[in-house]
């Protein structure tokens, strides 16, 4: 059975994220969050009180936990039914995420996690790599990005409206940084499959964005 996969990748804060939870719900497909797999397996980890350098025991844990993504307004994650969302953002998640991340034998479990999403009657997966290592095969896929200036103007306003302090040039300069990062990585770095129909969403609305993805899909 062919079951339709639309990829989105793209940098941070391109509107990765609510522009496929948006089209999730449209289509009524299954949603992929593939930035949350490996803080979601930090959170297993710590749960499970296993030895974060036990390679094995890790990859255990990875292959038996349970994820679920659900496309409300905000985005929910459940591990093993429970929601865990709050934990992801946490220091001590991000720590352990990073340490995880570097163990082969976890990253080929949790690809397998990933390709396992695909189920019908479709899937909207959201990441940086979806489109070139994960499905590769996909029927749809999208690059969506914005400059850093614009991708730093709409974090700074995000914090603003949080009532967080936040310097405009700052964040740009940590944009930038991450973004060649991203892309001079050595595993799974941020790059456009060949197939991929680039949006540049600087001057566009999310609802815009949404409707050259709908008609792409369509």
């Amino acid at each position: 059975m062919n079951i339709p996969v639309l990829t989105i990748d793209g940098p941070s804060g391109a509107g990765k994220g609510t522009v496929c939870r948006a089209i999730a719900k449209k289509l009524g497909w299954h949603y992929l969050d593939s930035g949350s797999i490996y803080r979601s397996l930090a959170i297993a980890v710590l749960k499970a009180g296993v030895d974060v350098r036990d390679v094995g025991a890790v990859t255990e844990v990875a292959q038996a936990m349970s994820l679920e993504f659900d496309c409300g307004d905000e985005l929910t994650v459940r591990l093993d039914g429970e929601n865990i969302t709050p934990q992801l953002a946490s220091e001590t998640t991000g720590n352990t995420a990073s340490v995880v991340a570097a163990y082969p034998e976890v990253r080929a479990v949790l690809l397998q996690k990933q390709k396992d999403f695909q189920q019908p009657p479709g899937l909207v997966a959201d990441g940086r790599d979806m489109g070139t290592v994960v499905f590769p095969e996909a029927e749809y896929k999208v690059y969506l990005t914005a400059s850093a200036e614009e991708r730093a103007k709409r974090r700074y306003k995000q914090l603003i409206e949080k009532g967080i302090g936040a310097n405009l040039d700052q964040i740009t300069s940590e944009i930038e940084a991450r973004d060649r990062r991203d892309q001079e990585r050595n595993i799974a770095p941020l790059a456009m499959a060949e197939d991929a129909l680039y949006l540049d969403s600087s001057d566009l609305t999310i609802e815009q964005v949404i409707e050259k993805v709908m008609n792409l899909v369509r």
